[in-house]
């Protein structure tokens, strides 16, 4: 009997090698900014808030957020700083797709030791 695999079960599979061939060899190549205001452009945001705030941390979880799920290689090396995604990690990884999740914690097992963040403030 042959193996056959079911289209929700492709569509996973898809989804992971997409998200995986974005990812950076190492988590030290995402070389974004750190503080200040970030403008994301179109091809990642292309309605709604498109300007956020690095110094604010739920306006930083919601850049992160949006560049993981939308960002090609490039833009993650360039929007993305290692520091803080390892930083925001226990709490942004509960907000984005498990495939997202999955994938960056398969590449990137210290990602799992990281202790939460407090993002209640501004």
């Amino acid at each position: 009997m042959g193996t056959t695999i079911t289209a929700p079960r492709a569509e996973v599979l898809r989804d992971r090698y997409r998200y995986r061939s974005r990812l950076p060899d190492r988590l030290q190549e995402l070389a974004g900014p750190v503080e200040g205001n970030l403008d994301l452009p179109l091809h990642i945001v292309w309605s709604g808030r498109t300007s956020y705030s690095l110094d604010r941390p739920k306006s930083r979880m919601t850049l992160y957020r949006t560049v993981l799920a939308e960002g090609l290689r490039e833009d993650l090396v360039a929007l993305l700083h290692h520091r803080l995604l390892t930083e925001q990690w226990p709490v942004l990884r509960r907000l984005i797709s498990p495939y997202i999740g999955e994938v960056w914690e398969d590449a990137f097992p210290e990602l799992l030791r990281t202790d939460p963040v407090d993002t209640t403030a501004a």
